[in-house]
Parts: C-alpha cells; sequence; structure tokens
C-alpha cells in the first residue's frame, strides 16, 4: 500500500520545486496556474490515481492521526460531492456567498496579530489569538489544495482547513487527541466529509479507557448535538467577527459550553 501511495504521489516530487503562492493569494483561475492546471497547487490525477490515494492515505492516517498531510490528501480524493453540497450550502447563504466571492485566506500574513491582541479580552478574536498561543499552533501549517478538480470546490476545502482552529476556538477544545475527536464528531456531522467520517470512528481506538469514556458518555453527544443545531460554520465569515464576543457568536450559532474541561 505504502509502494502504491508512492507511485501515485510522483507528480507531488515533481512540483516540489515549483515556488508556491503566497498565502494570502486566493484560488481563481487557470490563467494563475500552469497549462493545464485549475490553480497554482492543482495535480491532475485520474479516477485510478485518486483512489490509490485514497486508500494509501486512509490506512497512513488510521496508523498516525497527526499525519496531517495524510489527512488532507484523503479529504481531497474522497470528498468531491459532499465538497459539492458545501458549496452549494454557500451558495445559498448571503454571507456564504460573500466568502465565495472575495476567497478570503487565513494565514499569519493576514493576520493582524497586533490588533488581535489589543481586543478586548473575551471577544472571538482575542480568544483565538490566545488558543493559538497556547497551543503553539499556526494558521501557516494548513496544507494547499492539490488534488481537487474543481476551481471553486479547491477553495472550499482550503477554507475548511484554514476556519478548523476557528472551531476549537468556538467549541472550547484543546489540540489534543481527545480535542481533536471531538471536533472531528462535529466537522463529520456539519460537513459530512468522509475524512471526518473516519477521524470521528476511528480516533477513539487511540484513547486511553477514562478518556473514552468520558468522549462517549459526554462529549460525543454534545458535540452531535451541537453540529446539529449550528447553521453551516463554512459560512461564517470569522474576519469580520473579531470584535464579536465569543459568548454572543456561540449564542448566535448555537453552540453550549462543553460538559467537561479539557
Amino acid at each position: 500500500m505504502v509502494t502504491l501511495l508512492r507511485r501515485s504521489l510522483c507528480p507531488v516530487r515533481r512540483l516540489r520545486g515549483r515556488p508556491r503562492p503566497a498565502a494570502d493569494v486566493p484560488h481563481r483561475t487557470a490563467s494563475h496556474a500552469g497549462p493545464g492546471l485549475l490553480y497554482p497547487d492543482h495535480i491532475p490525477t485520474s479516477l485510478l490515481q485518486k483512489t490509490l490515494l485514497a486508500a494509501g492515505s486512509a490506512a497512513m492516517a488510521l496508523y498516525n492521526p497527526y499525519r496531517h498531510d495524510m489527512v488532507a490528501v484523503l479529504g481531497e480524493t474522497t470528498g468531491r460531492h459532499t465538497l459539492k453540497a458545501l458549496r452549494d450550502q454557500m451558495r445559498r447563504d448571503p454571507e456564504g456567498a460573500q466568502i465565495l466571492q472575495e476567497r478570503p485566506r487565513i494565514a499569519l500574513s493576514t493576520l493582524d496579530l497586533g490588533k488581535l491582541q489589543s481586543l478586548p479580552e473575551g471577544t472571538f478574536g482575542r480568544q483565538y489569538l490566545r488558543f493559538l498561543d497556547v497551543n503553539r499552533v499556526s494558521p501557516d501549517t494548513r496544507a494547499p489544495t492539490r488534488f481537487v478538480d474543481d476551481e471553486e470546490l479547491a477553495y472550499v476545502i482550503q477554507r475548511y482547513r484554514e476556519v478548523h482552529d476557528m472551531l476549537h476556538t468556538l467549541l472550547g477544545m484543546p489540540t489534543n487527541i481527545l480535542g481533536e475527536i471531538v471536533v472531528k464528531w462535529f466537522e463529520a456531522v456539519q460537513t459530512g466529509l468522509p475524512m471526518c467520517l473516519l477521524g470521528a470512528l476511528f480516533g477513539p481506538l487511540r484513547l486511553s479507557a477514562q478518556s473514552l469514556q468520558v468522549l462517549v458518555s459526554e462529549l460525543i453527544p454534545w458535540a452531535v448535538q451541537n453540529g446539529c443545531r449550528a447553521p453551516c460554520l463554512l459560512n461564517v465569515y470569522y474576519e469580520r467577527r473579531w470584535e464579536q464576543p465569543l459568548l454572543a457568536l456561540r449564542e448566535e450559532l448555537g453552540i453550549t459550553p462543553p460538559p467537561v474541561e479539557l
């Protein structure tokens, strides 16, 4: 399986030498990419190649859930129909449609860290910045989309990746394995993406008995209820909500505090 995955990823190795676009440059049209490419990082693949990539990345992601590159490949090669549904939800929502039109990106180059730091305590922007600091994570670690053969859908999954830390902030979940599984359950209900379902179902296999009990009895029911109750969170223009109190944003979206503190 690993050998097949390596063979399928040959185009990735050939393209590694190409300069990557700045993080704040949105996906647009093929005119910004090379010949035959739909966007700068696009790697065209056949159905067979996608199948091999999906199988290999799924195996690697199950073996090591922290292989975010493999999780990313899995999402891109298995989620086309779901991405279409998410895109259509965004088109029907005024805020979501504006996001699709303007294509904002979330990266250190697009964030005004000074402004976020100056916001009052309790605001969404200040809490998001605290999340990044406490968990020692950066928005720049999100992999660029490569294997989605539709420019608009490529942006949708890129947006999903880049708002992942916003969901952690809204849900009050850390980046340890238990917190990530809880967020995956929420995302699975919200998006239906196969990679989210896979992480939600198989991620708990790596937990201790005590953590598993808390997850099953309290955190999964909470995540599922909130995921069902909240509107599609891809339709939230987070960059325009920095000054909104976190509690008010949670109330607007129907998100309740977690039952236990992790």
